[in-house]
């Protein structure tokens, strides 16, 4: 395909992509949060799978760079999705820590 031709399908994707998420609502949120960090730990599987069979630098180097990015984004989705079910949990006792409460629910 031509660069101009990615390029246009690249710049499409972001604006839909910005339009499908601007228009969730914070209850769903959580839940399409969890089924984004799937999709990532699918991409960071991919990117491993290409890193090991590059045959050259710089496909090893993207590769690599996208198991990065792949993986900042995986543990990103999963510490916001901690913290927004913090919110639903309720209210905790004064004085006590997040360790102390999820000890005492066990």
């Amino acid at each position: 395909m031509e660069a101009i031709t990615l390029l246009t399908f690249f710049v499409l994707s972001v604006f839909v992509g910005f339009e499908v998420v601007s228009k969730v609502s914070s209850t769903l949120h959580t839940p399409l949060m969890s089924g984004a960090n799937a999709i990532h730990g699918i991409i960071l599987v991919g990117a491993v799978i290409v890193a090991g069979q590059a045959e050259s630098i710089p496909v090893l180097v993207v590769a690599l760079i996208a198991a990065l990015l792949a993986t900042v984004n995986l543990v990103g989705g999963f510490v916001v999705t901690d913290r927004m079910l913090e919110m639903f949990g309720g209210r905790k006792p004064a004085g006590a820590t997040a360790s102390t409460t999820k000890e005492e629910s066990k």
